[in-house]
C-alpha cells in the first residue's frame, strides 16, 4: 500500500494534537493538513510540541481537501461540526475516520448511504482505546447472564455531551442481547432530578464531569449474591492511538461505513 494522506480536523486540540504525533512517528501515513480555525498560518507540529514540520493550520475542511488531496479525515472536531464535515469528506472521496461522538442513528444511516454511492469507507468510533472496546464486548456478554446492570462513565469537565459515545455504543450493545425490562422498585421515585441517571432500555447511564480525569468507564452488573464490575480506565490520550491507526488502515479498504471499533477488531 501506498503511502497514506492524512488531513487531521480539530489538530490543534488535545486528541488532535496525539495524532498529530502518531502520524509523525508512524510509517506509511503522512500528516499531510492539520485543520483548526484558531490556528491558522501555525506550524501544526511546533503546536503539537514536536517541533516544525512544515505542514501549517488550514481553517476548514473544505480549504484542507482541495489544497492537500488527503486519503483519510481524521475528525475530533466537536459534535455540531462532524456530521458537516464527513458529508464534504465523502464528497470529495475522503475517508472519514471519526472520533467526535454526537452522530444520531439516522446520521449513520445517511453516511452509510453516501459511503455506498462513492465507494468508499468511513470508520465512527465512540472510544478507539483497545482496552475500552473490550470493555463494551465483554459487558454485552455478561448482561446475557446478569441483566440487572447500570453504566458510570467519567470524563473530563470540558466535554461537551452527556452521556458519552462510549456509555451509549456499550448500551446500544447490551440492548442488542438483553430484553428490556424496567429495573428496581416498581415503585422508586427520584426526589432530587436526575439522581438515577439517563434511562435507556429499562437500565440507566450515569456520567460524572470532573478536572483531572481523562476517560473512564465502568459497567456494574448486579446478581443474588454478587456483583461484576467490568472497567477501563485511560490514564493518558496515546492509549487512544494504537486504534486510530488501525482505523487509518483500515479504512482505506473499506467501501461501507463502520460505527464501533470493534467491527474491525478480530473478536
Amino acid at each position: 500500500m501506498s503511502e497514506i494522506r492524512v488531513a487531521v480536523a480539530g489538530a490543534s486540540g488535545r486528541m488532535g494534537q496525539e495524532v498529530v504525533k502518531l502520524l509523525h512517528r508512524e510509517e506509511g501515513m503522512t500528516l499531510v493538513s492539520g485543520i483548526s480555525r484558531s490556528a491558522v498560518g501555525q506550524d501544526v507540529g511546533e503546536v503539537a510540541g514536536i517541533g516544525k514540520l512544515g505542514v501549517t493550520f488550514t481553517g476548514s475542511v473544505e480549504e484542507a481537501i482541495a489544497k492537500d488531496r488527503p486519503d483519510v479525515l481524521v475528525d475530533f472536531t466537536t459534535p455540531h461540526a462532524v456530521r458537516r464535515h464527513a458529508e464534504i469528506a465523502l464528497e470529495a472521496g475522503v475517508r472519514p475516520v471519526i472520533g467526535t461522538s454526537g452522530l444520531s442513528r439516522e446520521d449513520l444511516r445517511e453516511l452509510d448511504a453516501l459511503c455506498q454511492d462513492k465507494g468508499i469507507g468511513a470508520i465512527v468510533a465512540p472510544n478507539f482505546a483497545i482496552g475500552a472496546v473490550l470493555m463494551m464486548v465483554f459487558a454485552a456478554k455478561a448482561s446475557k447472564y446478569l441483566p440487572h446492570v447500570e453504566i458510570i462513565e467519567l470524563h473530563h469537565d470540558k466535554k461537551l455531551d452527556a452521556p458519552s459515545g462510549t456509555a451509549v455504543k456499550t448500551a446500544e450493545l447490551i440492548a442488542d442481547v438483553r430484553s428490556e425490562f424496567r429495573q428496581g422498585h416498581p415503585e422508586e421515585k427520584e426526589t432530587m432530578e436526575g439522581a438515577r441517571g439517563a434511562y435507556y432500555n429499562g437500565f440507566r447511564i450515569h456520567s460524572v464531569r470532573l478536572p483531572g480525569i481523562v476517560a473512564h468507564q465502568e459497567v456494574l452488573f448486579g446478581g443474588p449474591g454478587q456483583l461484576l464490575t467490568i472497567r477501563h480506565d485511560s490514564m493518558n490520550r496515546e492509549s487512544f492511538m494504537p486504534g486510530v491507526k488501525l482505523a487509518i488502515e483500515k479504512v482505506m479498504e473499506l467501501d461501507h461505513l463502520v460505527y464501533g471499533l470493534e467491527n474491525i477488531l478480530d473478536l
